[in-house]
Order: C-alpha cells, then structure tokens, then sequence
C-alpha cells in the first residue's frame, strides 16, 4: 500500500516539476450595436487599424475589418453573412491585418474577395497570405514604361497604346463595351507571358458566368483568375474586392513576372466605400462620399508599376472601369480616377450607336505613355493615323454645310472613312500585331483608297486570310525584327498587289 504511494507522490512531483505555466493574454471586447453590415464594439482598446477581428456568434464565428477606432468604441465592417451577430456577442481580435490567399493555385479560378473558391473546384491549397493593404513602389523602385500590352483591339494599339506598368482608364456610359474591351485584352494575353486578373465589383453573376465561360473557350482561364464580389454580396466584400485581387497580383510581381489587373468597376467600389462610410457615421462631402474617396483609389492604382531590373523587373498593368452618367466625365469619381491613371480610353455612346464598335473616342482618348509602349514597326504606321481619325470627324462635321469641297479635304474624308472602317472589330477577335501592321501600313501608303469604304471590312478579313496561307513569313518576320526595314515593306506591298488580284471589285 505504501509502495502504492509513494509511487503516486513520485509521479506527482514530475508532472510538478514539469509543469510550465502559460497565460494567453486575449482582448475581449462586447457588440454594442449591429446593423447593416456595421458592427460597434466596445473593450477592444489594443486593436489596429485593418486589423481581423472574430465574432463568436451562437451558431459560427464570423469576421470582420477594423475601419473606425473612437474614444469608447470600435467601428467594425462584417465581412460576409452579418445574420447571427447579436448585440453582446463577444469579439476576439487575431492581431492579424486582413489578408488573403496567395499563389499559383489561384490561376484558372473563380473566387470571393477572401480567396474562398466558387467555382465547385474545391479548396484553393494555399500556404501564402498577403495583407490587401500595402504601400506602393516608391519612385527608385521604379523604371519607365516601355514594353507594350497588346490587346489585339485595332484602335487601341495604333492611337492609344497600353504598357506595362501603366494605369490605362476605361471610361463610358453603361452598356457601350467597356468589359468587352478588357476581356479582349485578357484573352489576347495568350502566349504573351502575362498572369490576368479580373476584379468583378458588384457585378451580376449571371454576368460573371459568361464571361467565365468564354474565357475558358478562348482557352484564357489557363492565366486568368477572377475575383467575384456579386451584386448580390454585402458592402464590405464589393470594397475589399480590389484590394484582395492587387495582393494576388503583387505575388506574381514579386517574382519578377507581368501581370494585367482589370478592376470592373471602380464606380461601384466608390458606391460601396460611401455606403460604408455613411453607416460608420463618418461625415460626407461631394455627392455625399467620404473626404477620403480620392484616397481610396490612388492607394489601389499606384500599386500598378514597372519595377527596374534590381527590383525583380516584374510590373502590373492596370485597366481600371469607370462608369459614367449621360457621358458625364466631368463628375467627382471620374475626375478623380482620370487624375490618378496614365491616360483613358473614353467610349463615346453616339459612336457606338452609329455602329462603330469599339466606339473609342479617339479626341477625348489619350495614353500618357505614348508611343514608349509601341513597337517600332506599329509607331511608324500608327504616328499618322491618329491625328488623321480625329481630324476626320471634325472635318465630317464641316462637309455636311459645304457642298464645295477642295480636293484635299476630299482625299481626307476619304481616308478617314476607311480609317473609322478599319477601326470596327467584332468582339473576342483581337487582330495579333504583325497583321495590324500590314493592314495599317497599306492604309496609310494608299493601298485602300481604290477599295470601296462599303467593302473595307470584307477586304481585310480576307486579307488577314490570305497573308497566313500565303505569307506567313513575312508576318514572323514583322514579329522578329519589330521594325519595318525595306525588305519588309517591299513584302508588304507585294502581299497587297497579289491579293488585290484575287479581287473583281478592284479596278485592275
């Protein structure tokens, strides 16, 4: 019996000696309020700005973002289903900023602004997180733009051109082709060695769906991932959507790779941050956003840079969507996001409705970058052309009072209609850069002004077929040496006088 206890008594004072005290130290605040999406929390004194902070609901735990810090309180947005938090439920904070998943496991997949997967593709595996918030590239971090994103979009890629690095706006009223011009561009990136992300902000799914499925039909999911916050979606997903694609793209940056980021729409994104804004109690100002709703994009938009070679030498492109009212750019989101990015692509609704699609404005358009991000080969037959398109539409509206026109300004209406005709493409055809030069080279050395304005369309799809079955040398060849050298443009010239054979409507 004794044994038995001193046995006992043995055991004890090991487990004694080896006990090692530990105290978890955990803020614990309460819910004063909640409504809305909007959560006021009391004891949290410690938290951060950004900060997650966990809700211990009755059924599950929720979380939520830290965006107001008072004297007394804790303005929280919840993010996601906002139903079982009740007023006294307790909060934890996790001492961690809001940060999502990162990786080549996003690539080809649908998720929400917290890298949870909706595309029935199971779980995304990562073992990477990135804060959404961070601060951009400083300037010695930087190097200039001059290596171009070819969207394969005609009008765009003559009179506009994108590099990468550059923050390029997309802006027009609705329903004029604004997501039709960056899901071109996306699925022209195949074989171009870019990752692409596309940000849907506050878009309808079924929406979302298509262009999901055509992106996997033009093969483009392979280095497309799309960032989902529905229309459907509480406030605070649509306004952490950008942010959450911007830090999926800066893993791809930090290894030296290009990525192109489309945010559709950054007007929704403001509709959203001004709803936050208004339930966190936070003064309103012009058309009753925050004082702070400039701040809100140029923190998004200056992430997209080109870093120099000793910084990894990757860059992200981005294509951010403005929505305007009436063709009104002159409003208070507009303005502010024209004043950040490097230039805009202004889609003009009387254009569209004339049936010039895309309906680019080339007027209003402009790209900061310039012809830095052109090849040399498209500088030298593109310099002419936009000048020559905006001047067309001046003097088009001139001749329609004037019956006595002199043959100069004849010759260019002329050339300017067959310059509008050229600039019309069909949706998900974007036109690879060798066979826009050759159709714009031969516009602007007159080779098309024997071609009726009526027939122009025709004339280049069978052009463009013709050059890949009978010189698709020539084309490889624009591509490789990205200039036009004599031996180049006697091919070119010769490509046209073969093919205008083949043709009865061209006068021999």
């Amino acid at each position: 019996m004794s044994n038995t206890k001193d046995f006992i008594v043995e055991e004890l004072k090991k487990q004694i000696s080896g006990f090692q005290a530990e105290a978890k130290i955990e803020t614990v605040g309460k819910v004063i309020s909640v409504g809305d999406g909007i959560a006021r929390i009391s004891g949290l004194s410690d938290c951060m700005m950004s900060e997650m902070v966990e809700f211990k609901t009755a059924k599950s735990s929720v979380f939520g973002v830290v965006l107001n810090l008072e004297e007394d309180s804790v303005g929280v947005v919840i993010l996601g289903s906002f139903e079982d938090v009740k007023e006294g439920d307790e909060v934890l904070t996790t001492k961690r900023i809001l940060e999502v998943p990162v990786g080549k496991e996003v690539v080809g997949r649908v998720l929400n602004p917290l890298g949870e997967a909706l595309d029935g593709q199971g779980e995304l595996g990562c073992d990477k997180f990135y804060p959404i918030e961070k601060i951009a590239p400083g300037v010695i971090a930087r190097k200039s733009v001059n290596q171009p994103v070819q969207t394969g979009i005609k009008a765009i890629d003559s009179m506009i051109p994108i590099g990468r690095g550059q923050r390029e706006l997309i802006i027009g009223d609705r329903q004029i082709g604004k997501t039709a011009i960056a899901v071109d561009t996306i699925i022209n990136q195949k074989g171009q060695n870019m990752k692409c992300i596309y940000v849907a902000i506050g878009q309808k799914k079924s929406k979302i769906a298509n262009i999901v499925g055509r992106l996997k039909e033009a093969g483009a999911m392979e280095y497309t991932t799309v960032v989902l916050a529905g229309a459907s979606d509480p406030a605070s997903l649509t306004y952490i959507a950008p942010y959450a694609g911007c830090a999926m793209a800066e893993y791809f940056l930090d290894k030296g790779e290009d990525v192109l980021i489309v945010y559709d729409d950054l007007s929704k994104h403001a509709v959203a941050y001004r709803e936050i804004s208004l339930l966190l109690r936070r003064p309103p100002g012009r058309e009753a956003y925050p004082g702070d709703v400039f701040y809100l994009h140029s923190r998004l938009l200056e992430r997209a840079c080109k870093l120099s070679p000793e910084f990894g030498g990757g860059s992200i492109t981005a294509l951010p969507i403005i929505e305007t009212q009436a063709g009104d750019v002159s409003a208070y989101i507009p303005t502010n996001v024209i004043s950040i990015t490097d230039g805009q692509i202004y889609l003009e609704p009387d254009l569209f409705n004339q049936g010039q699609r895309p309906a680019v404005n080339a007027g209003l358009s402009v790209s900061r970058v310039g012809s830095a991000a052109q090849t040399k080969a498209m500088k030298k037959v593109a310099g002419k052309m936009r000048l020559e398109a905006a001047q067309f539409r001046e003097l088009a509206a001139f001749a329609q009072f004037g019956s006595d026109l002199d043959e100069e300004t004849k010759r260019k209406l002329e050339r300017g209609k067959r310059i509008m005709e050229i600039f019309k493409q069909g949706q998900y055809a974007p036109v690879s850069v060798a066979k826009q030069v050759v159709v714009f080279y031969g516009l602007i050395n007159g080779m098309l002004d024997d071609v009726p304005v009526e027939k122009i369309s025709e004339f280049e799809s069978g052009l463009h077929f013709y050059a890949d079955t009978n010189s698709e040398s020539l084309l490889n060849l624009i591509v490789e040496k990205n200039e036009l050298n004599d031996d180049i443009e006697a091919g070119i010239k010769e490509l046209f006088k073969d093919y205008k054979n083949t043709l009865d409507y061209i006068k021999k």
